[in-house]
């Protein structure tokens, strides 16, 4: 049984930390005890993040705290603003990289589509921004000054999924993931096009290393996985993203200066190879859902892949973490990956 709050307080007993947001990432770092902490890897000096709840780190709590008066993901069952039972995978890469949270800069929200618009509460309150707004407001100050980005620090993207997902919410904000429906109007093209213009504003402004994560396939989510016409039809479309976006992104590659490496993070075979061989990542079920399952545990667990229907748990997230570190060689390049 995975009591988050009670191997956080052990581990600073143990070594005597601070209640820090490190410390919590490196007391699972600890327990969990991932051989990747000793693998060489590229050396950067902070982490620039963009994308939707998979990455988000409590910015779409404190924005709904201060729109609606009461924070989003609820904390419990949610874990301090993120949507899993624990840190995600952006924290545990950063605290593999050896870089602290001052290091880590987050823009991603829940919700975030590839485009301008946010789905995550109707009528948007909270002001929740789309992923080309969170590059927006990053780039703006360089674009307005022609200084450049941190040509040191690495930059990820991850978004996609709610192109493809009509997020059904209640207007309640005690009731927040709700059941996701397909919007099978979607264009994979826009999407793809979208990421591959994000990708490009990093390095217009001096971004170098830029990580972009494909889609899982949608279909196969709890939430979704019960409707095999649903189920088809939404795979297909994760499978023309996918596509489409590797293709955008070795076009892309060819396009920028020499020196910007575009790292491609296959998520879609990852989780491929998890739900084939659950046992083999430590997982006993990649079905249903932990949330569902809390009051049948009496807690947390760290046998489940999904935390909620569209979620996965903390430990799924650091099976995640673990992959893109692995990515991180000093030598390899997009064109290798891509090749193998």
């Amino acid at each position: 049984m995975l009591n988050v709050f009670k191997i956080i307080a052990a581990y600073r007993a143990a070594n005597r930390v601070l209640d820090t947001e490190d410390s919590v990432t490196d007391a699972l770092l600890a327990h969990f005890q991932p051989p990747e902490l000793q693998q060489k890897h590229c050396t950067f000096d902070s982490i620039y993040v963009f994308g939707d709840s998979l990455s988000d780190i409590g910015n779409t709590f404190d924005l709904t705290q201060e729109a609606l008066g009461q924070g989003l993901p609820p904390a419990p069952p949610y874990f301090r603003g993120r949507f899993s039972n624990g840190p995600v995978w952006v924290e545990y890469l950063a605290r593999l990289l050896k870089l602290s949270s001052e290091d880590h800069i987050n823009f991603a929200v829940s919700g975030a589509t590839t485009g301008r618009t946010n789905i995550f509460i109707p009528n948007n309150p909270a002001n929740l921004l789309g992923l080309q707004q969170q590059l927006d407001s990053f780039t703006a100050s360089f674009k307005a000054t022609e200084q450049q980005a941190n040509a040191k620090a690495l930059y990820t993207i991850w978004a996609g999924a709610n192109d493809y997902l009509n997020s059904n919410l209640d207007n309640s904000p005690a009731n927040p993931p709700a059941n996701p429906q397909i919007n099978l109007q979607a264009n994979s093209m826009t999407p793809v096009e979208n990421l591959a213009n994000g990708v490009k504003a990093l390095a217009d402004v001096g971004a170098k290393q830029i990580m972009v994560a494909n889609l899982p396939d949608l279909g196969d989510f709890p939430g979704l996985s019960r409707d095999s016409q649903r189920t088809a039809n939404l795979n297909t479309l994760t499978q023309a993203h996918n596509s489409g976006l590797a293709t955008a992104l070795q076009a892309l590659s060819q396009s920028v200066e020499p020196d910007v490496n575009i790292i491609s993070f296959d998520v879609n075979s990852l989780f491929k190879q998890v739900v084939a061989e659950p046992s083999r990542f430590g997982f006993t079920d990649v079905i249903n859902t932990e949330l569902d399952q809390l009051a049948q545990f009496q807690g947390y667990t760290d046998t489940f892949f999904f935390w909620d229907i569209i979620h996965p748990t903390t430990t799924a997230h650091l099976i995640l973490a673990k992959a893109a570190f692995s990515l991180l060689s000093p030598t390899t390049r997009l064109t290798e990956r891509l090749t193998g």
